[in-house]
């Protein structure tokens, strides 16, 4: 069985009286919301992600990123989780919207067949993951940068190439942006503009209507 553990929340700096605290407590709402990340839990992948975050007054989240992370879909999935609080929290008064809040979020894998699993073939599995973001990069950067003209045909058929092979399609391509659509919905619009922008740089336009409505 897949378990999230959370860790006590802590602000950074040195800050003193009332936190901030998440309606019906965060650990409850973690534990109820999770979903274990499959490429991890596949492979056998655990570990502490701390996510930093901003609360507004009205308790949303409006600003979040991962401080230190795992290298994997560990990363996103308590980054997801944390976002998916926003509107929940119940902020002390005067507490300073400048500040981020630290959590770190502890996944544990038990009784998963994980045993015969050695720490080298972890690290390939984490390794192999982190190989597949840089080639994603890659092709997020060329498209970032096509307007200005400096490539080749060469380098664009080749970018075109690594996207496909990526399984970067239009089926992919729609279910990123009715992902982006549910976020939302939920108040994660630093997600949902994430997801956008992710479209709008794998070189398609079926994004730009929804960038121009809510990531200005």
């Amino acid at each position: 069985m897949a378990r999230i553990l959370l860790a006590l929340l802590v602000l950074s700096g040195s800050v003193v009286g009332a936190q901030p605290e998440l309606k019906g407590g965060l650990d409850k709402f973690i534990l109820a919301n999770k979903v274990y990340p499959l490429y991890s839990l596949q492979n056998c992948i655990e570990g502490a992600v701390t996510v930093s975050f901003k609360l507004n007054n009205q308790g949303e989240v409006y600003f979040s990123k991962v401080q230190k992370g795992v290298g994997t879909d560990l990363d996103e999935e308590a980054l997801r989780l944390i976002r998916l609080t926003s509107g929940k929290w119940n902020v002390p008064q005067g507490h300073d919207t400048s500040v981020f809040v630290v959590v770190p979020v502890n996944f544990k894998l038990d009784d998963i067949g994980c045993g015969n699993k050695s720490k080298v073939e972890i690290k390939a599995a984490i390794e192999a993951y982190q190989g597949r973001t840089a080639l994603t990069n890659a092709v997020l950067n060329f498209y970032r940068n096509k307007p200005s003209g400096k490539f080749t045909k060469a380098e664009e058929a080749s970018i075109v190439a690594l996207k496909t092979s990526l399984g970067y399609d239009d089926e992919y391509l729609d279910k990123r942006l009715e992902d982006g659509r549910k976020k939302l919905k939920q108040k994660d619009k630093q997600g949902a503009c994430e997801d956008f922008l992710f479209v709008k740089y794998m070189g398609s336009d079926k994004a730009d209507e929804l960038l121009a409505t809510h990531c200005n």
